[in-house]
């Protein structure tokens, strides 16, 4: 009797086991991955329903699906003031449900587009361009309207750029963007392009938003706008160009802060136009300032230090003025450190800048010297810029050659009073070989200055060049090996940079092409390039 029943839990133990074996070598993979969107089979009321009523839709899928971003790529026209509730959120389910919290106008059309929002549970696939569509009246208005969008300065457009359409009646006013929200609403969603569709004939304002709060109104200072110069016309026009830009906040200086025993930092937003920096009815205390490089900010200085909580400056720029209190006391005192802005290694057609950390105040140039690799004497011209406290040196310079700038003791002398040691910088300049040239040939050029950039990103210009009336062609030397995008600015007010809009003074910003492609330059290599401008 025992031994049976080992042998029957032996056997039982070898079944098993090859039952695992088996398993595990063929294993279920769970089929071929689904790549297959949703499928929408109906919805209550049905699309492109007339004579609506109802305070809730329900749209049927095949699938459990889940919606994705759906504040961005949920799009509602005309928009209303209370958002309905969309679901599923975050738990799958077979429908999606909205629930209609706001009145609904009369006699109109609604479309609500859910853009790629709509995805399935399992692999994401989205159900693109979904579209539910009803009339609160007996018909459904049927005419559309297309664009695109690009930004006014950059060579990618932001995603979810909102455009709008505004009723072009009695009613409509500029300041109808920062408080009502619009007639019709469309997206380019990831695209540069939008269209509208179920529209009424009629006369249209166009806008487009960069909507950062998704509330339907322009708040400048932090969205983007564009708008049309003319009136749509619908059914006449159907299509139509904007261009986006950041607008410059009105002009105001921000609060002082004390980072040093003699120095402050002053912010400011906007335009800053011919400052002016003093000390409120105290001449016994100078004051010098110069612009941070990167940021918004003004540095300032003061001397002499005097014993006192607080300190008041009276700030100017042409067409504002402030007065600022700051808090003051005694804290550690800056001593001057000069550095050398330039890459150690220049081209051969740039010049060495030197920065310092306090304001420079006058120049000893008989205690600058300037040697080559043979220990001979070079010369130099200087030019001192105190609004960016820049020092910059030029000269002649001989390619594949060692230099050496000292500034012996005293060369420089800061606000304060410092003085420097003996400092020196050593300067390489590269192989001509070792760089390229680009020749730019400007086709369909009919207005003039243009400022033409280069640039490896979007953040920082590498090489510029100003062509005025009549110049056609830029070339650009020495330019380190790499890909380059093309960018040219038309300086309309002739003020050597770009300018952005203004949607009340309904001023455009200045127009910015870029060419199609980057354009790869290598070592030793003259590139030559034709740049259509027309558009």
């Amino acid at each position: 009797m025992k031994e049976s029943k080992l042998t029957f839990f032996i056997s039982y133990i070898v079944v098993l086991f090859a039952i695992v074996s088996c398993a595990k070598r063929g294993s279920i993979t769970g089929g071929p991955k689904d790549e297959e969107p949703p499928k929408f089979l109906r919805s209550t009321p049905p699309n492109y329903s007339t004579n609506f009523k109802s305070k809730e839709v329900r749209i049927y899928f095949d699938e459990l699906i889940t919606l994705q971003d759906p504040q961005k790529q949920i799009v509602i026209s005309p928009p209303m003031k209370m958002k309905p509730v969309i679901t599923p959120l975050g738990i799958p389910g077979k429908f999606v449900k909205i629930q209609f919290k706001d009145t609904l106008i009369p006699n109109t059309t609604y479309t609500i587009n859910f853009g790629a929002s709509v995805v399935d549970n399992n692999e994401n696939n989205p159900f693109p361009f979904f579209q539910y569509v009803f009339s609160t009246g007996p018909v459904l208005d049927s005419l559309s309207f297309k664009g695109s969008v690009k930004d006014a300065f950059k060579k990618k457009l932001d995603e979810y750029v909102s455009v709008y359409l505004y009723k072009a009646d009695e009613s409509f006013t500029d300041s109808i963007v920062y408080k009502d929200p619009p007639r019709y609403i469309s997206s380019t969603l990831d695209s540069t392009e939008f269209e509208f569709k179920n529209l009424k004939e009629g006369k249209y304002h166009l806008i487009a938003l960069k909507d950062n709060n998704s509330n339907y109104t322009f708040e400048s200072r932090q969205d983007k706008i564009g708008f049309y110069d003319t009136i749509i016309s619908i059914p006449k026009d159907t299509v139509a160009q904007l261009r986006l830009f950041k607008e410059l906040p009105e002009f105001e200086f921000d609060r002082m802060k004390q980072v040093s025993k003699n120095q402050f930092i002053l912010g400011y937003r906007g335009l800053l136009e011919a400052p002016e920096i003093s000390v409120l009815d105290n001449d016994t205390i100078k004051t010098i300032f110069y612009k941070d490089p990167k940021k918004d900010t003004l540095n300032v200085w003061t001397k002499p230090f005097f014993e006192q909580d607080s300190i008041v400056f009276i700030a100017k720029t042409k067409k504002y003025t402030d007065t600022i209190v700051a808090r003051y006391k005694d804290q550690f005192k800056d001593s001057l450190t000069v550095s050398m802005s330039t890459a150690s290694k220049l081209r051969l057609n740039e010049s060495v800048i030197l920065s310092a950390n306090t304001p420079i105040d006058s120049l000893k140039i008989t205690n600058f010297k300037l040697i080559d690799q043979d220990t001979l004497a070079v010369a130099f011209k200087h030019k001192l810029d105190q609004f960016k406290n820049e020092l910059t040196i030029s000269f002649q310079k001989e390619e594949d050659t060692r230099y050496v700038l000292q500034l012996l003791p005293e060369a420089i002398t800061d606000f304060l009073g410092n003085k420097n040691d003996s400092i020196k910088f050593n300067i390489n300049t590269g192989i001509e070989s070792e760089y390229g040239k680009m020749i730019l040939n400007f086709q369909q050029l009919n207005e003039w200055p243009i400022i033409v950039q280069l640039l490896k990103n979007e953040s920082k210009v590498d090489y510029e060049v100003i062509l005025d009336e009549g110049e056609t062609s830029a070339s650009i030397n020495a330019i380190v090996p790499g890909e380059y995008n093309i960018k040219v600015i038309f300086d309309t007010n002739k003020n050597q940079k770009w300018d952005t809009g203004n949607y009340l003074k309904k001023i455009q910003p200045e127009k910015v092409i870029f060419h199609s492609e980057p354009i790869n330059v290598r070592a030793n290599w003259d590139v030559k390039q034709a740049i259509n401008l027309g558009e």
